[in-house]
Order: structure tokens, then sequence, then C-alpha cells
């Protein structure tokens, strides 16, 4: 019997864990009687509308007293998903061998379901981690290279990419090379000035014959650019088209910061694999991430490095003592272990969540958000916005400067005043806002006030 349709009727006769009773409070906020204020509403227990921003807003169990605008550093959670690990979490507490026996196998299989819908990919071309770093790890380390071969990636990228890239080099004898994608005069009063055609142009232009990795941010977290991934895609393509299969260069791409805010699937990115964790801007639960990859043929070449329980296939041929037949696939790459099994069962309740306000609207509200706040920010004196303006060419993330001031004092600053902020952890920091589903055109007004006093 097909493997994919056993489990699919598996999952049909397996019951899934209902969400409780949406959590409400969202209240008001006063910002030092200046800017703005939001006006207090108490829910009262009304049920969700996917359709108003309000009512997302009361989903969330998000003090009132600021303006969070930190959802790509950790986010918070809706009520599904923060009802469904506390149902897991109880069944767990009050029987956890019978809780985990007969859950176990099912709610993960459901979680890989709900990502594949969201996704657009199948789900047996996912594995399961926890979070983007490891995800990263697991695939770069994992990679079947050779001395010899070639990692691209860029100078850009975050500390993640470059110690997993080092370590695979140092493991394989592979080398890695770091390219520019923006020059420090890109830097113009509207952000960083490039387009999806110059960038994917110079990444093509570095594919080298010994090129087999390209390791990529979709969503730079340093400055707030997007990489234009489709664009990319089909120009290296373009360039190592006449290479035979084993030659050409593996696209791979950190996602995290693009993942829950843009609408793409996995087949129109064009790379061979994505790597997101799941507690940012999908607001799931803490400690839960996934790697897609392009079917067999990509995940063919990559080594497991922790024995999987997914894969039931393993577990027989070590019960004969034998070494499991076959190439690597999403699931036998999946880490085994013991989880917090709560968390990462709940993430099903977290895709459907976002599928239930459309991945369409979340993206178009992110992006208006955004907009609004780079453009107030270009007419702060004493501000330099670094995100680059057009939306081609950036997500949720809007980083600036503020002249005379180190980003961490900008950032403590703001908290003072009641708006959450970060600071860029590179070698050279901004400080950071990222709007979301989760706040108001008012409170991204509100920010702008912040940052145009402590800017005066």
């Amino acid at each position: 019997m097909d493997g994919r349709m056993d489990r699919r009727r598996f999952l049909a006769g397996a019951g899934a864990v209902t969400a409780g009773a949406l959590a409400c409070g969202a209240a008001g906020l006063d910002f030092a009687n200046r800017a703005r204020q939001l006006v207090a509403d108490d829910g009262g227990g009304r049920p969700f509308d996917p359709g108003d921003w309000g009512s997302v807003r009361e989903s969330f169990s998000l003090s009132p007293d600021v303006v969070h605008m930190g959802a790509l550093y950790i986010a918070s959670n809706p009520a599904p998903v923060r009802d469904a690990i506390a149902n897991h979490r109880m069944g767990l507490d009050r029987d956890p061998v019978p809780y985990l026996q007969r859950n176990e196998r099912a709610l993960t299989y459901a979680a890989l379901e709900a990502a594949g819908r969201y996704m657009d990919a199948d789900s047996d071309d996912l594995a399961l981690t926890d979070s983007t770093t490891m995800g990263l790890g697991l695939l770069y380390t994992g990679l079947r290279l050779e001395p010899g071969q070639e990692i691209l990636t860029t100078e850009h990228d975050y500390y993640v990419t470059h110690e997993a890239t080092r370590l695979a080099a140092e493991r394989t004898g592979a080398t890695v090379r770091r390219i520019r994608l923006h020059d420090p005069e890109d830097l113009t009063r509207q952000g960083i000035d490039v387009d999806g055609d110059r960038i994917a142009e110079r990444i093509a232009r570095e594919i080298r014959p010994a090129t087999r990795v390209v390791a990529l941010t979709w969503v730079h977290s340093s400055t707030g650019l997007k990489l234009p991934l489709e664009q990319i895609a089909a120009a290296v393509r373009e360039r190592t088209g006449d290479r035979p299969q084993q030659d050409r260069p593996l696209l791979c791409v950190d996602g995290v910061h693009g993942f829950g805010v843009e609408d793409i699937g996995m087949g129109d990115t064009g790379f061979d694999f994505f790597v997101a964790g799941c507690h940012k801007w999908l607001f799931g639960p803490r400690g839960t991430g996934v790697v897609w990859g392009r079917g067999e043929e990509a995940w063919s070449l990559v080594r497991p490095t922790i024995p999987s329980f997914l894969d039931s296939s393993l577990w027989t041929a070590w019960a004969r003592g034998a070494p499991p037949g076959g190439e690597t696939t999403a699931h036998r790459a999946t880490p085994g272990g013991f989880k917090a099994f709560e968390h990462r069962w709940a993430l099903e309740q977290a895709f459907d969540f976002l599928r239930e306000i459309g991945k369409d609207r979340v993206a178009g509200r992110t992006h208006e958000l955004a907009r609004r706040l780079k453009e107030g920010l270009i007419e702060v004196p004493r501000v330099q916005l670094i995100t680059p303006l057009p939306e081609t060419v950036s997500s949720g993330i809007v980083c600036f400067d503020v002249e005379g001031m180190s980003a961490a004092t900008a950032v403590g600053l703001l908290g003072a005043r009641g708006i959450v902020a970060t600071v860029t952890p590179y070698a050279t920091t901004y400080a950071r806002l990222a709007p979301s589903i989760l706040n108001s055109p008012a409170e991204v007004d509100a920010a702008i006030a912040a940052v145009r006093e402590i800017a005066a």
C-alpha cells in the first residue's frame, strides 16, 4: 500500500483536538497622551471574525500597555494555539504515557498536513525541527558536499547561516565564499536602492563551476531587504542550465522573516530547500520549525544527523539488525527524541489560523502597515531609513538609524515610550520595528511619533 495514502486514511480516522473559547481583552493604549489613544475594547466573548483586524488582535493575550512591534523576534500565540497547547499539556500531565501513545503519530502527521496546506507543499516533503537555527544546521552540515565544491553565500547573512556553512565546509572539505548584494553607496534617503533584477543578476554572475550550494536569506533581519526568490532561481538556472543535474547549484533559503507574511507557495520560489521557524511571524508555538525540500531528489542529497522517530522503516531495520535501505526523506531527516509535544502538536492550529484569515490578506495588511511606517520615518529629520521602500524588495521588517544615537539607545528610548522595538544583532546595528497583523494604523502612527520625539 502507498505510504502516503495509508497515512491519510489514518489521519481521516484520527480525532482532532478542538480549540477552546477565544481569549479577549484588547484594551486601550495611552502613549503619554501624545500621538493617539487606542479605544479600549473588551471583546465580550464574541466569535472570532477573521475578516476583522480588531477581532484578530483580540485573539492574542498581549499586554495593552505597549505597541508590540517585535514579532520578528518572538511572537505571541493566538487563542486557538494557546488552547491547543493547554489541552495537550493537560492530557500529558494527567496520563503521560497513554496520552502520548494514543496521540503522537496522529497529531504529528496532522501538524505536517496543516503545514503542507499552508505552504502549498506535499507534507511528505516537510521535516519538523525546533527552530530556524536547527533547520539550517541540519541542512547545511548534512548536505553531501565534496572537497573542491563551494558554498556561495552573502556578507549580509545572519550568524547562523555563516556558522552552519562554515561547519559544513569544515566537515566536508568544501569552501565558503561570501559576496555583497549591495554597497554602502546604495543607501539613499528612501532606504537601500536595489531592485530584484540587479540582485538576481549579481548572484547569478557569481556562480562558478565549483559552486554547489547557494545559501541565502529571504528577508534580511539586518536591513529588512527581501530577496526576489523567483528571479534569483530563474537567473541561476539560466546560467547553469547546461550543467549535469548533479553539478547544478542547490538553492537554499532561510525563509523565517517572510514565512507568515508573504503570500507564496513552496513551488513558486524555485528554490530547493526552505527553512523557517514557526514562532515569529507565523505566531506559532515556541520551539517549532520546518524544513521543506523539493521532493525525493533534493532530500536524497542530505545525510540525516539525528536519528528519526517519524519513519517507522528505520525502526524495522534496526530490529532486524540491518541498516535501512532507501534514500533520505524529509521524515528521515526529522530529528527524533522526545519533544515539547504540546507545542509541536499545536502547529496545526497555528497554520490554520493564518489560513482562515487568508494568506493574501495577511500579506496585504503587513505590507500596508510597513509602508506607512517607512513613509512616516522618511519624513522625520535626523532619521535614516535603511529598509528599501519598494514592497518588491521589502517585507515586514523596517530598519532605521537615528543620527548621533546608537541603535540600543534608540530602542531603549522607544521602549520607555511604550513602543517595542529591537536592535539588529550584527556588526552594524540599526533599530528595528516590525508591524504585523497585531497592529493598527494608529499604532504605526504612534511609533512614528515616538521616533520623531527621540530624534528631536
